[in-house]
């Protein structure tokens, strides 16, 4: 009954937000609504209403923006995060083809909140574009420096929460959280709005708690937490990566999926990496590819409960889809999870032989060895409504865009776990 009462007065909330739409005219005022709206976690809600402001706002040519760096630069970022064609020339008229960007001039016109614009919107750049790698120096050297002397103010916790990690890089779901604190110390805050936000989140909230419940008992029912002592057991640290991924309520049945998909890739790679003699991983891997509730017979007890757990995980999925959508998606699930254990395969006879791989080599099976490519295809597949099946023959093959993003992942997970000394060492003989 509570749940009912918060999801009427959500709903109510959430319809007297829309209706402000309507009423802001100005385009700057427009441009920092929709700023605040995305910022606290609520933007899911008026995606229409936001494609028509932004829409307007691309196709007005007689926008008088040009002297204005905050409203520039908000303006640069908001059309490139929803994927308009704005070029960086908007900024020509803060930059000096000499000098790089005129101090003086920037200070003058916008001040320190339009300096702080500028270096969010310096990280949508595209490659080559210099005029927003400059940007992006000077900001950071001209925060640091104000945030040294200005260390009190409500700007300053602003800029230190930028300076912390850029918002074009922060997952959303926790910008919320960490926006809604700094939104309630406004002066010019939205009631309003800031209730809905904080509603809103609360709601999304029970709602991954139920989310976390349920995987949790399917974690607990597959007993390889008791069983395989050896294993991470990161159950809940899956579920949160997987909300951060796609925190929209209508993603429920994508985060079950995918925390399961996370747990046991993460089960498999210790076994792998940990765990398995050289001859017990080749017998594992012939199960996978052959994908014969047969071959259980041939492999060690602790792999039978790994290889039966993933059976039945890939069943239950192809089961579920079947349903949904009359199509058959366990060949490209098998594929899949055939593919991560023939490189973790060639990884682990690596390390048994103490060999070690060219960089060519490496990442050619780095790539796949991330597991980027297996979680993507079946996020392909159980986002509502994300396939056709005239599309399916892009699949049999990874595509580039795969390749190059499960790339930039595995590149990141390195960095993020080796020194640099390290990689240079390694990479260098």
């Amino acid at each position: 009954m509570q749940e009912e009462s918060y999801a009427e007065k959500c709903r109510v909330l959430r319809e007297e937000v829309r209706m402000m739409f309507n009423k802001i005219e100005n385009e700057v005022d427009q441009l920092e609504f929709i700023d605040v709206i995305q910022r606290l976690g609520v933007a899911y809600h008026f995606s229409n209403e936001i494609r028509n402001i932004l829409d307007i706002i691309y196709n007005n040519q007689t926008s008088k923006l040009e002297k204005n760096l905050h409203a520039t630069a908000l303006k640069f970022r908001l059309l490139r995060q929803h994927h308009y064609d704005i070029s960086t020339d908007v900024f020509d008229s803060f930059q000096d083809e000499l000098s790089g960007f005129k101090k003086d001039q920037i200070l003058d016109v916008e001040g320190v909140e339009g300096i702080l614009s500028m270096y969010e919107a310096s990280f949508h750049s595209f490659e080559d574009e210099t005029i927003l790698d400059e940007a992006r120096d000077f900001t950071s050297k001209f925060l640091k420096d104000f945030l040294n002397q200005n260390g009190d103010s409500h700007l300053s916790l602003q800029i230190s929460h930028a300076l912390e990690l850029p918002l074009h890089w922060r997952v959303p779901r926790w910008e919320a959280s960490c926006f809604i604190n700094i939104y309630e110390k406004q002066q010019n805050k939205n009631d309003v709005l800031l209730h809905f936000a904080k509603l809103d989140f609360n709601i999304l909230q029970s709602v991954y708690q139920e989310e976390l419940k349920y995987t949790s008992r399917w974690w607990k029912e597959t007993e390889i937490g008791e069983k395989l002592r050896f294993v991470r057991d990161r159950f809940v640290e899956n579920f949160i990566w997987n909300v951060g991924m796609s925190f929209n309520p209508e993603f429920e049945y994508f985060r079950k999926v995918l925390t399961k998909a996370n747990a046991l890739i993460t089960i498999i790679d210790d076994v792998y990496d940990v765990y398995g003699t050289l001859e017990e991983l080749e017998l594992f891997t012939e199960a996978i590819e052959r994908w014969d509730l047969n071959a259980i017979d041939s492999l060690p007890d602790y792999m039978q409960i790994c290889y039966q757990t993933l059976y039945n995980y890939v069943n239950e999925v192809e089961f579920e889809m079947l349903n949904k959508t009359g199509y058959s998606i366990a060949p490209y699930l098998k594929r899949e999870w055939a593919g991560l254990c023939k490189v973790y395969m060639t990884e682990a006879k690596w390390y048994h032989s103490g060999y070690t791989p060219s960089f060519e080599e490496y990442i050619e099976n780095a790539w796949i060895s991330i597991s980027a490519p297996l979680m993507l295809i079946h996020a392909y597949f159980v986002i509502p409504n994300s396939f056709k099946v005239e599309d399916l023959h892009l699949l049999e093959e990874n595509s580039d865009m795969i390749r190059y993003s499960a790339m930039i992942l595995r590149l990141a997970n390195d960095l993020g776990t080796l020194s640099t000394l390290t990689l240079f060492l390694y990479f260098s003989f």
